[in-house]
Formats: structure tokens, sequence, C-alpha cells
């Protein structure tokens, strides 16, 4: 049986996840509301990673004395707020500040839920405990994003932005009803706190993060104008699509989290980002037909969802006791990310040929997995420096005996 605590961290993430991708399918509709170019409005999410990337640690380092309850129904309550003046903007500069001041929100939120998911299991369990908090993220990209989009379309885009409102202001019932209290993690100094940052195997570990995001949401993020081969500009064709990738999505990341526990996060990182690489690169290809279009959404939606669980794996196997901000450090990475495709996705419809994103993507996967074959090999020569250290030990007291 599912622990319950878990169900209510994931239900808050369903929230953050669906803010965080219901965007990309109602861009044109923001578009043409604000009488600017997709690419100009495609700077929401820009804004939204940013400002999740750069607070993130900054939260986790100033909230770290909070009892993690506190913190998590805080940060809902400014993510709600912020959802509610997006949707009542009349202005593009408004839209902007609103936008910043969810992803404070989020950022609030979602590193502390990971973090406090990890920490209430077993060891063992750590990978299964990630992968059911993290479904709240997949799963809105199954169902939150799509619905929003659905909505958009039958409506308009602020009736969407309305939507991820209540949707906040359920997950923040939820965690004040059945969320128990969970103290704040030991104190401990700045030096302790920023000792993971001088680490290369977390560094490493961090820009693998960057790179692998970075690619794939520049194709995420202008989703409506890479895909209008198949959609011929149908919102509801594309919310099927977008229900399509979140169901792999979602599958990706439960099936990572036990594959995680099973084999180690090394396979699974290695895996899941050679595959994607591969199949970013044939996107230009295969998104010009249906059923090919499918069949790479369903692969970018297991491998883009199957990284992040034993990324964060690897980094609580570094550090064990620092998770909070190793998993706000890594969601920074994943935002940092969010936030450069934005950039480089909207330069790219704008003077590239947009069909092309997903080569694009692809290098910069390839990127990642090289970076992540840095920080394997770091990681293997820490773990033998520390055993010829025990062995070496263990000769000197057996001696001394």
């Amino acid at each position: 049986m599912v622990d319950r605590r878990l169900l209510v961290l994931a239900l808050g993430t369903f929230a953050i996840g669906t803010d965080s991708f219901v965007v990309a399918g109602i861009l044109p509709l923001v578009a043409h509301s604000m009488n600017v170019r997709v690419a100009i409005a495609g700077q929401m999410v820009t804004l939204y990673a940013i400002s999740y990337a750069l607070l993130s640690p900054v939260v986790a380092t100033l909230f770290a004395h909070w009892p993690r309850k506190k913190l998590l129904l805080s940060g809902m309550v400014v993510f709600v707020i912020a959802n509610v003046l997006t949707a009542l903007s009349p202005t593009l500069p408004l839209l902007f500040v609103s936008r910043l001041l969810a992803g404070l929100g989020a950022a609030m939120f979602s590193p502390t839920a990971t973090a406090t998911g990890a920490s209430i299991v077993a060891p063992e369990q750590r990978g299964r405990a990630l992968a059911i908090v993290i479904a709240g993220l997949s799963s809105a990209t199954a169902l939150g994003a799509p619905l929003g989009t659905v909505i958009g379309g039958l409506g308009d885009w602020r009736s969407t932005m309305w939507f991820v409102a209540a949707l906040g202001t359920a997950s923040g019932l939820g965690v004040w009803a059945l969320l128990p209290y969970v103290s704040a993690p030991p104190a401990v100094s700045l030096r302790e706190r920023l000792a993971p940052l001088a680490d290369a195997r977390v560094a490493w570990t961090l820009v693998t993060t960057l790179f692998a995001y970075t690619g794939a949401f520049t194709v995420y993020t202008y989703i409506g104008v890479t895909l209008d081969r198949v959609t011929h500009g149908d919102g509801n064709m594309l919310a099927v699509l977008l229900v399509v990738w979140g169901i792999a999505a979602t599958a990706g990341n439960m099936l990572s989290g036990r594959f995680t526990d099973a084999f180690g996060n090394r396979r699974v990182i290695n895996t899941v980002l050679a595959v994607g690489v591969i199949n970013f690169a044939l996107l230009p290809l295969t998104s010009a037909h249906m059923a090919t279009t499918i069949v790479a959404l369903i692969i970018w939606g297991v491998c883009g969802w199957g990284l992040l669980v034993p990324q964060q794996h690897r980094l609580l196997h570094i550090f064990p006791s620092m998770g909070a901000l190793l998993m706000s450090l890594n969601s920074a990475g994943i935002y940092l990310g969010v936030s450069a495709s934005g950039v480089l996705g909207g330069f790219a419809i704008t003077y590239l040929d947009k069909y092309h994103l997903g080569l694009l993507a692809a290098c910069f996967m390839g990127v990642s997995l090289l970076f992540s074959q840095v920080a394997d090999r770091l990681i293997e020569r820490r773990a033998a420096t520390r055993a010829g250290a025990e062995r070496g030990h263990a000769l000197r007291e057996s001696g001394t005996a």
C-alpha cells in the first residue's frame, strides 16, 4: 500500500507540474490575446523557470529551519496567488511578473516535497518514494496540462490559469489536512551547506541535468508549432498528443524508480539519455506523420521523465544528509534548462526551421550523456579511494591486534 504522505506530496507536485507544462499548450492563445509573437509569449516559460531555478537553492537555505509542512503550505499559497494574478493580468509586463512569483511558489514547494518524501522512507525505498512524489509532475503532463489546454481552447487562456489556481488550492488543502508534522532537517553551518557545490561529482551531475532538460524543453516549450504538421493547429488534437506524452512520462517515471532501486542509477541514466538522443535526432522526420509522432512522444516521455529519479538518487547517494539542498539544486538545473530552452527555441523557430528543433535537442542531450560519463568516473574513483582507505585501516587494526 502506498504511503498516504507520499500521495499528499504528489498531489502538490501535480498542481506545480500542471502550471509548468500547461503554458506550452496555450502559447498561441496568449500571443494572440496580447498581440505579440509566439516567441515573445514563450518567455512566460522562461521567466517562470528562471525564478524557480535561482530561488530554489535560496529558499532551501533561508527556510532550512522551518518545519516542512509550514514551508510546503507557504509555497502553495504563493503559487495560488501568482496564478490568480496571471489570470487577471491585463498587460504583458504584469503577466511576466506573475510568472516570476509563480516560480517562487514552486521553488518553495517542489524541492521540499521531494526531499521530504525521500526522508520519510527507508533508504532502500528512496527510489520508489521519489518516483511517487515526482509522479505528480509527470501525471500533470498526462492529465493536468492536456485538460488545461482543452479548457483554453473551449474558453480562453485565462480560464486555464484559473484552473491551475484551483488545483493549487485543492492541493494546499490536502497538505494542510493530511500531511503530519515533519520537522526541519538538522541544522548545518553555511560551510557545510555549500560543501556539495565544491564536489565535482555533484557539479557534473547537475550539469548533466541542465543540458538534458535544456534539450528536452527546447521542443516541449514550442510543441504546438513543432507538431503542427499533424495537429493542423487544432488545440484539441494537441491536447490528445500531450495526453499520450504524459501517460508515457508517468510510466517512465514510475518504472525508473523501480529500475533505479534494482540496477542502480548509472545504468538507468545512461540508457534513457542514449535513447533520448536517437529519438530527438529523428524527430524532424517522425513529427511529419501521426503514427510516428505518437511513437516519438512515447519514447520522449519515458526517457525524459525516466531521467529525473536516477539523477536525484545519484545526488542523494553522494550526500545523503543534504537532501533538501541537493533536490533544490537539481530543480534549479532543470528550470535553468527550461529557461534556456525558451530562448533557444524562440530563436530557432524565428530564424531557423521550426521542424528541426529535435536536432538541437539531440545535441544537448548528447552532451549531457558525455557529462554523465564524467560524473560516473568521479563517483567510481571516489568509491575506490574510500574502499582502499578502509582496507588499509582494517589491515593496520589487525596488525596492531
